[in-house]
């Protein structure tokens, strides 16, 4: 039996962290390439389409001997996949049109709705600190949506499209969060490819309902393919970055890291669309940003 080494021990950690931070610039800018589809004619469900077309391809190919066991896997990857599918793609729906820090401010709920539907679903008790992260999600909330000129006096809420589909993309995230904790035997790669064919399936059951063309793979100049590709390897991963981290370090520590992607949008929307957040924004950002943290530190690992 071997000795303990404390730098190994350091490197591991460092890689764990590395790979969640990685993950985090992935989502914090993968936002913008959405937006370059959509100014060349490409809106949300049809990039949603190829981009995650183009994932399943790739991941396809390199993990094709793991195909025959598909069928054996349980239902609850069908519901995982689904809500995960909504969450990604009313992410991009939120993105594309919307303001990029409203938009994660609002997704960050997600351990609001986490919390009531593990009271619900799984019995978890909430305790002390969970009334906490409830009372500081909703005043962020409150204060992010209300409007400090006194021009409206209508109830706080999201003001167009793209904000309910970023709070919605939130609760699909929480729901998609508790099943996965249901289910421990899915595997790292079970999981990711259910994530990734929920999107695809999602997108193609939106396609009906949304006023938009979607269209043939001979409108895209080489451009477009370059920018789908570019989506469709930040997106691979991503995911491959936060199963990785999520599974090889605490719950807590993982949590908190990951709110490393609210600092990269906040940075990148600012640089790349110049937009700009209120003051009332950011107040209720940093009280939605503190309940994750509490929520993450409420988590017993």
């Amino acid at each position: 039996m071997h000795v303990n080494n404390p730098k190994p021990l350091a490197k591991s950690a460092l890689l764990n962290s590395s790979s969640l931070l990685l993950a985090a610039v992935c989502w914090g800018v993968v936002w913008y390439p959405y937006r370059i589809l959509a100014n060349a004619g490409v809106a949300a469900v049809a990039s949603s389409f190829y981009c995650y077309s183009t994932v399943l391809i790739l991941a396809g190919i390199v993990c094709i001997k793991h195909w025959r066991g598909i069928f054996k896997l349980p239902v609850s990857i069908l519901w995982l996949s689904l809500t995960a599918g909504w969450t990604n793609l009313a992410y991009v729906l939120a993105v594309i049109d919307g303001e990029v820090m409203r938009v994660m401010l609002l997704f960050y709920l997600s351990p609001l709705w986490t919390l009531i539907l593990a009271h619900f679903w799984l019995k978890e008790r909430i305790d002390k600190r969970g009334l906490m992260i409830m009372a500081l999600s909703l005043t962020g909330a409150f204060i992010m949506l209300s409007d400090l000129t006194g021009k409206s006096s209508a109830w706080p809420l999201p003001r167009n499209t793209a904000e309910w589909f970023a709070l919605t993309s939130g609760i699909a995230f929480a729901i998609s969060n508790v099943i996965t904790r249901k289910s421990t035997h899915l595997t790292i790669r079970s999981k990711s490819f259910a994530v990734w064919a929920g999107v695809f399936l999602i997108a193609i059951l939106a396609m009906p309902f949304v006023n938009e063309t979607i269209p043939s793979p001979s409108f895209f100049s080489l451009n477009d393919g370059l920018v789908i590709l570019a989506i469709a390897l930040s997106l691979i991963a991503a995911t491959l970055l936060t199963q990785y981290g999520i599974t090889q370090m605490p719950a807590t520590r993982a949590s908190v890291l990951f709110l490393f992607e609210l600092v990269v949008a906040a940075i990148t929307s600012y640089f790349l669309a110049h937009e700009t957040m209120e003051i009332n924004e950011w107040i209720g950002g940093s009280l939605i940003a503190a309940a994750s943290i509490f929520a993450a530190l409420n988590h017993h690992d």
